[in-house]
């Protein structure tokens, strides 16, 4: 980054400047109101500029919500790659996505939260995030193949032919099925955990978490 920032001109900086600044308020107003009650001109008010000047910056709340779904999708994206790269399994990409999900909750719940009601993601943030996914059944793939339970059987002889999600990647039936296990299993735990539904239960949930991946990860 600082590369790219010393290539700049002045006039760049300054501009990449009041556009981390922008972000950077939006982060806190989602934090408070969440992303639906996103305002430009709340942001501009508290920049001490005027909304038209905002405005020069991010054409519209639609554009100002993608730049922050995009470098939402990044950060996963770069953490599932450090992930497989160090060959860390299921288990360590389970445990890279909870850190990544703890370090900024809000984050995590505008890719992963509720729909902003009106607002389409554009292709390029679709590929971004099947860079994820592409990880994930790279890495189920490297896994110690299991056979699924007879309950699933159907299921995996089904994505065989429903295979869309996965981009092109060659992972066969079982694969797919075990990254999908994977996705809506860890993500229903997280959003229950980070949406504080855990609060007051009277158990750790890290240890509950470990529970699941050791489940999700046994050889059957």
């Amino acid at each position: 980054m600082a590369a790219d920032t010393d290539a700049m001109s002045p006039r760049e900086r300054y501009r990449s400047q009041v556009r981390a600044d922008i972000k950077a308020r939006a982060w806190e107003q989602i934090a408070r109101s969440g992303a639906s009650g996103l305002s430009l001109n709340a942001i501009a008010k508290e920049l001490g500029m005027s909304g038209p000047a905002l405005y020069r910056y991010f054409g519209s709340r639609d554009e100002l919500i993608t730049e922050l779904i995009r470098d939402a999708y990044r950060s996963l994206a770069d953490t599932f790659s450090a992930a497989a790269g160090d060959d860390v399994g299921i288990d360590g990409l389970a445990h890279a996505l909870r850190r990544w999900a703890l370090d900024d909750p809000q984050r995590y719940f505008l890719v992963y939260g509720t729909p902003v009601p009106g607002y389409r993601a554009p292709d390029d943030i679709t590929g971004i995030a099947r860079e994820i996914v592409a990880a994930l059944l790279d890495v189920c793939a490297a896994a110690e193949p299991a056979a699924p339970p007879p309950a699933s059987a159907g299921f995996t002889a089904h994505l065989s032919q429903h295979r869309e999600w996965a981009g092109g990647h060659s992972a066969p039936p079982g694969v797919l099925r075990r990254a999908l296990a994977f996705w809506t299993r860890m993500h229903g735990v997280l959003s229950l955990e980070l949406a504080g539904h855990f609060t007051g239960m009277g158990f750790d949930p890290d240890r509950m978490f470990d529970a699941e991946v050791a489940e999700l990860t046994a050889v059957r």
